[in-house]
């Protein structure tokens, strides 16, 4: 960066530094806040209303635009001090940005320097990355829901990094320190960061330290095993693949372990394109397509056109689709088919664009083998809104005709599956989906008006239904319903009119038969609707994540957690990852192998510390495994969460799982200090 300009950095913390090197002084956080937001946003700009209503939440809606205003002015007059030409905030009546130089920002840098291929501007980017976006600022709520995914994305995109460079054909000496300096800052931050224990592996090799190298593995190995329960991956294990059945060298090791094995190196094979193995059979990701409208407000269609061509494919028992939510991770982002089928493990990626003008739509879209990069199959389909399922279908089928010709009309027929002929409904039904998938109290409570809207118009929509009773278990697990008996009452309701209708409907039938577990208590019923839903569709994530969690619950917890892994393949990304560790941790839990719940468990909790389950999953593990200063922590935060929560509420909370599991939870809870 120049000597002349204000210095942002926003990895590893907020600082702006003058061209002097002096440091800049927000006047408040919010302010601070607004100010990342802004630099985040450039140079496209943030729209006023969202930005007001994400960071004053709790103001009403002229105190927050007053607020936003006086930030704006502070900010203004303190850029202006330093460096008045360099930065400035523009904006119209509906938007404001920033407007800064290309050297000014470190993120601005970073995505610039990682587009580049030679090792200096590799090893600029990973100098740059000196820890988490914005780590350290305290955020919730709407700001929270607003910097998690981009905070995941440019996480994403140092573990790439760590990785590429340390792939470079001929790292030099600063490259190689740069590349070892941020892979351990990677793993330090999130010890199960596979790409980074891979960068340091390769780094050991290549200068013949193979004891270090084997060591690196033995540790990646151990935190995978420790916190998220999995093997390493096939590229991380094709390191080492001719040193683990080697015997222990005898020189010893640190703390009188053994030293590793000591084994040639330049045997060893390069890794594998995919960081997960590709299924034997045909495997797809469909991307999010790109919303061309020009409307922002019409990216929930988008994503709903995405959904439906993923849904059909799924019907297919032949092909591995990868679930919705772990496809969804790359939205907003500029990425090529062979880095989404490595990290996804799959052979064919679908991606493309939707236009919506008026009433009329056209969708792209192009089938690539992910492995070379080789279109396979690119068509456009032009037509009316009115249209749209049928469009969706003709795409779906081209798709599946393309991977194998063979494939009979019969098959391409099971792909189809429109949830409702009725347009509106299903508009209503995108917009509902739209909010359920921020999982906020906020988010559902605008979520089911959408979902009974849909209902209204269309009485056999099983989509809308099977959504609205999700919404009401969230609810019940989080504490948030205000009618107990009443919930509970159109929770069944809802969930008769799925059986009748939704009969086609995996996802549908997947989040009626937790909801009627959970929330009814009728585990047999809810178990015979996972059961369906899996029948129907073997490759959906939902089904295998909601029938390991009645498992977990009221039946057998091996089942469960075998179940739930399942889910995690199908899904690798999903932002619900939490929600598939917090029931792996229950079920070890009630199991008896505490040792091995409680760090699913706290892991759950810090991809979402605002899950109740999770933190009460996290207090029980650790108090029965001994951790009571750990346990005490858990259940001071739910408390402060839910204020009312104790142990003659407790079934309310987590429903009627099995006795004698909720009889041993209790009493972990009580340990942990749960009051009376």
């Amino acid at each position: 960066m120049t000597g002349t300009r204000v210095h942002i950095r926003l990895f590893g913390g907020l600082e702006a530094v003058s061209p002097s090197g002096q440091p800049l002084h927000f006047a408040t956080r919010k302010t601070s806040l607004l100010f990342a937001a802004l630099v985040l946003a450039a140079p496209k700009g943030i729209r006023r209303d969202r930005v007001a209503a994400m960071l004053w939440a709790d103001s009403g809606e002229q105190q927050a635009r007053n607020s936003l205003r006086q930030a704006l002015v502070d900010i203004r007059r303190l850029l202006s001090s330093v460096d008045g030409e360099a930065i400035r905030i523009d904006g119209t009546a509906d938007s404001i940005w920033l407007l800064t130089g290309p050297d000014e920002a470190d993120i601005r840098v970073f995505d610039e320097k990682i587009r580049a291929d030679d090792g200096a501007s590799l090893a600029m980017a990973a100098d740059l990355y000196r820890g988490d976006l914005l780590d350290g600022t305290p955020v919730s709520g709407e700001v929270e829901e607003w910097l998690s995914p981009l905070r995941a994305s440019y996480a994403r995109k140092a573990h790439d990094l760590a990785e590429r460079l340390s792939l470079l054909p001929a790292l030099g000496p600063h490259e190689e320190a740069t590349c070892r300096s941020l892979a351990e800052r990677l793993i330090a931050i999130d010890p199960c960061a596979e790409q980074a224990h891979r960068a340091l592996i390769r780094i050991f090799q290549s200068k013949g330290a193979r004891n270090d190298a084997y060591r690196q593995f033995l540790a990646c190995r151990d935190a995978l095993k420790r916190v998220l329960g999995v093997d390493p991956e096939e590229a991380t294990r094709a390191l080492v693949a001719d040193m683990e059945g080697s015997e222990a060298p005898r020189g010893p090791m640190s703390g009188g372990r053994p030293a590793a094995p000591v084994v040639a190196f330049d045997t060893v094979a390069e890794p594998p394109r995919s960081a997960l193995p590709v299924p034997e059979k045909p495997s797809i990701a469909v991307l999010p397509f790109q919303n061309m409208s020009g409307d922002a407000e019409q990216d929930y269609f988008t994503d709903g056109v995405v959904e439906e061509i993923t849904t059909a494919l799924s019907h297919v028992n032949w092909l591995f689709v990868i679930a919705r939510n772990s496809a969804f991770a790359y939205k907003g982002q500029a990425v090529d088919a062979t880095r989404a089928g490595r990290e996804l493990g799959v052979r064919y990626v679908v991606e493309g664009s939707v236009r919506k003008a008026g009433s009329r739509l056209r969708v792209a879209g192009q089938l690539v083998e992910a492995a070379t990069g080789m279109s396979l199959w690119a068509g456009r389909f032009d037509g009316d809104v009115s249209d749209v399922f049928d469009l969706q279908d003709l795409v779906a089928s081209s798709i599946i005709g393309a991977i194998s010709p063979r494939l009979e009309q019969a098959e391409i027929a099971r792909a189809k599956r429109k949830p409702t002929e009725s347009l509106d409904a299903y508009d209503y039904h995108l917009r509902g989906m739209a909010s359920l998938y921020r999982w906020t109290r906020v988010g559902l409570e605008e979520a089911l008006p959408h979902f009974y809207k849909a209902m209204e118009l269309d009485p056999d929509f099983a989509a809308a239904q099977g959504a609205a009773a999700w919404c009401y278990f969230w609810r019940m697990a989080n504490g948030w319903m205000s009618d107990r008996v009443e919930e509970t009452a159109e929770v069944s309701r809802l969930v008769e009119n799925v059986t009748i209708a939704g009969k086609d409907d995996a996802v549908a039938l997947a989040f009626s038969g937790l909801a009627m577990g959970y929330v009814v208590g009728d585990y047999e019923a809810g178990t015979a609707l996972t059961g369906r839903a899996l029948a129907l569709n073997p490759n959906c994530a939902a089904a295998w994540s909601a029938s390991g969690c009645l498992k977990a619950c009221h039946d057998d917890p091996d089942v469960a957690i075998e179940h739930l892994g399942r889910a995690r393949r199908l899904s690798p990304l999903d932002p619900m990852t939490f929600f598939m560790q917090c029931f792996t941790a229950f079920a070890h839990f009630v199991a008896g192998r505490y040792d091995e719940a409680w760090p699913l468990a706290e892991a759950a909790s810090r991809a979402q510390p605002y899950y109740l389950t999770g933190l009460r999953v996290a207090a029980a593990s650790n108090a029965m495994a001994g951790r009571k200063e750990a346990a005490s922590r858990h259940i001071a935060l739910s408390l402060r969460l839910d204020p009312q929560l104790n142990l003659a509420n407790l079934e309310y909370r987590v429903g009627k799982i099995r006795p004698d599991y909720f009889a041993r939870y209790a009493e972990a809870l009580r340990l942990a200090g749960l009051p009376e």
